[in-house]
């Protein structure tokens, strides 16, 4: 049983009359009549409360959570008293999300039920454990509480954003994609490509006619194509010290396993094989390329448990494990990040050697917090210098850009916010204009 703030006030009131018969007479007869009363009706409604268990509660919610996503849980209380209560309803959260506002003030008519619906937001992967549900119920005059401990504890595990995936697939299929900041980019033709060039058969399509090698060969020649070929997509994730670095709460290791998960749905939708690959001191874990029903829970499964480690990453291990896994020229996203441009210059050797065997795609990201400073406009001679400085370090992030063009090997500067959706833009451009390997 728990006495409320309103027993506290009634009881203080009554007291103080009490006193002020000291002075007063009759105010010390009305402070103990007062104090008779609250006694009553504070044991009135203990009595109604602790007649019958009046209330249950019961928690709704998926056993994995989408990490980085906003995920529904749904509380259904029930009252079966015969009389209208007030109640207020806690959830035992897990103790990681630090909220203190999971308190919701509900009232029920007599034998009514109602839902409450509250998101989290988790950041991190992981199993994550809920509590009990507490139910602090009153009547209307709200003296006295009885609490209620309902429902089971549960443990959700937090799995790298999937619910990514739900939207992408609901707004393709009412093709609303630019709504996520998919370009669409036309392809005309079929889902064909170019094979060779033959003399012209009659039955031929004219529009496949090669007209300038007709001109050139003084007969009329057509183009043959081949149903397209499904490429290989390798997410390469690194696991290294640099992808501790945190925004908006999540790790860029974190940002980096939700586009690689994006990009394999993706490229399994187009019909392409999608891998995954993911080293750190050492060449961790690999999914091979394929495009096999359940391939995206395989994938998922693999990066689940991921984490980063405080060692240099050693690239040379990749170059080694890849040579010796991955035999067919792929299209290679490798997700990673460089402190400088002393950073890139050691790893250049090995990027190189892998951009010799495959397509390779470095994404590595802007500071945001450092544009942000870079943004506001300094008013003392330290802060000037301490935007030279961050000013200095956004250069060399481009410069990383121009030194890995120079070399042939493509690169994306991207947001961390905007990773997944440009990663999947630049998959669709390189597919449209056939650069995938």
């Amino acid at each position: 049983m728990f006495l409320t703030n309103r027993f506290f006030i009634m009881a203080m009131i009554a007291v103080a009359l009490i006193g002020g018969g000291y002075w007063t007479e009759w105010l010390y007869d009305i402070g103990w009549a007062v104090l008779y009363l609250l006694l009553f009706l504070t044991a009135a409604e203990a009595l109604m409360l602790w007649s019958k268990k009046g209330i249950d509660a019961s928690r709704d919610c998926s056993d994995r959570f989408s990490n980085g996503d906003d995920n529904e849980i749904r509380l259904r209380v029930d009252s079966y008293y015969r009389f209208a209560v007030r109640l207020s309803i806690v959830d035992e959260i897990p103790a990681v999300f630090q909220r203190r506002d999971i308190c919701f003030p509900l009232s029920l008519r007599r034998g009514e039920g109602k839902t409450v619906i509250y998101k989290l937001r988790p950041v991190v992967r992981g199993v994550y454990s809920f509590g009990l549900i507490r139910v602090f119920a009153s009547t209307r005059l709200s003296l006295v509480q009885r609490r209620y401990s309902c429902g089971q504890p549960k443990d959700v595990s937090v799995y790298p954003s999937y619910l990514m995936l739900n939207k992408y697939e609901l707004l393709a299929i009412s093709s609303r994609l630019t709504e996520m900041g998919i370009k669409k980019i036309r392809r005309a033709g079929l889902n064909t490509e170019f094979e060779l060039i033959r003399d012209y058969v009659e039955g031929d399509e004219y529009r496949r006619i090669n007209w300038n090698a007709s001109a050139r060969r003084n007969q009329i020649m057509t183009n043959v194509y081949q149903d397209e070929r499904s490429q290989q997509i390798i997410n390469v994730i690194d696991k290294g010290r640099m992808m501790q670095y945190t925004f908006k709460e999540m790790t860029l290791l974190d940002y980096a396993i939700n586009a690689s998960l994006m990009l394999s749905y993706v490229a399994i939708r187009r019909d392409d094989k999608a891998g995954l690959a993911t080293f750190g001191s050492t060449f961790d874990s690999f999914v091979p390329a394929s495009k096999r029903e359940g391939h995206i829970q395989k994938i998922l499964e693999a990066i689940y448990a991921q984490q980063t480690e405080f060692d240099e990453t050693d690239f040379s291990a990749l170059v080694t494990a890849t040579g010796r896994l991955i035999t067919k020229r792929s299209l290679m996203v490798l997700y990673t990040n460089f402190s400088g441009k002393a950073s890139l210059m050691r790893q250049l050797p090995y990027l190189k050697r892998l951009n010799n065997r495959h397509r390779l795609l470095v994404v590595f990201f802007v500071d945001t917090e450092l544009k942000d400073y870079v943004a506001e406009k300094p008013t003392t001679t330290e802060q000037y210098y301490q935007h030279v400085i961050a000013e200095k370090m956004i250069g060399e992030q481009n410069l990383i850009a121009s030194i890995l063009r120079q070399h042939g090997i493509m690169s994306m500067l991207t947001t961390p916010a905007a990773l997944s959706v440009d990663v999947v833009n630049k998959y669709i451009e390189l597919k449209h204009r056939q650069l995938l390997t």
